[in-house]
């Protein structure tokens, strides 16, 4: 489905956090979310996801969404397995016939965690963690996935795995990934929104942006 946001605004405190946002999504576009830190980026997809409420404004989203936070809260004492099916056994009613333990396995393909799956999540790398999150956030074959971040910290080899992972997710659903790395929004995504101050500030296809570094630069004066 098409997403809308109209004229959206949040304050925290007096503080105008963001400044009547506006944006129609279509179905399938990957999006990069750029911004300096502090932008709003964050705070807009918390508002996407129902964590945090819009002071003011219109906002039409999928009912089905995955949501990886920037900060990927983990229970590290379970094992992958465990904590998968856990997850699943909240929204079974989602899951139609299939089982719980069907449901776990796929997502284990899927995000490539099988050689991973009998250890505790604690036990895992940065990377082999993201999938775990990554896995999560499948759940229910969301409509729409929001990734914040989603390759902070990763190593050269876990980074390109991760990228390979969420172009392939972008092929079957709309995407809306924030991220500090340019060279991800050129290859994965297909739209390019940067905020700045709470402001949508550019909002072009990838393909009509030349020099992205420079526009992103004279967008934030960053």
């Amino acid at each position: 489905m098409t997403i809308h946001i109209q004229h959206l605004n949040k304050f925290i405190g007096k503080q105008h956090v963001l400044k009547d946002i506006s944006l129609t999504i279509n179905d399938g576009e990957v999006i990069g979310l750029l911004g300096p830190n502090g932008a709003g980026k964050s705070t807009l997809m918390k508002i996407m996801v129902g964590v945090w409420e819009a002071t003011n404004g219109e906002l039409k989203v999928p009912s089905s969404i995955g949501f990886l936070p920037e900060q990927n809260p983990l229970y590290e004492d379970m094992y992958v397995r465990e904590y998968l099916r856990f997850f699943v056994g909240l929204r079974s009613k989602e899951q139609g016939a299939k089982s719980q333990d069907e449901i776990v396995e796929q997502l284990i393909a899927r995000v490539g965690l099988t050689a991973e799956a009998n250890k505790r999540v604690g036990q895992l790398s940065k990377g082999y963690k993201q999938r775990v999150g990554l896995a999560q956030a499948m759940i229910g074959d969301p409509e729409l996935l929001i990734l914040d971040e989603p390759t902070t910290g990763l190593d050269p080899n876990q980074l390109e795995d991760i990228r390979a992972l969420i172009r392939e997710m972008g092929e079957e659903r709309t995407v809306i990934l924030s991220t500090h790395i340019l060279q991800e929004v050129k290859q994965m995504c297909t739209r390019v929104v940067i905020i700045d101050h709470g402001e949508i500030k550019v909002d072009k296809p990838i393909s009509e942006i030349e020099d992205l570094e420079q526009t992103f630069r004279e967008a934030t004066q960053y």
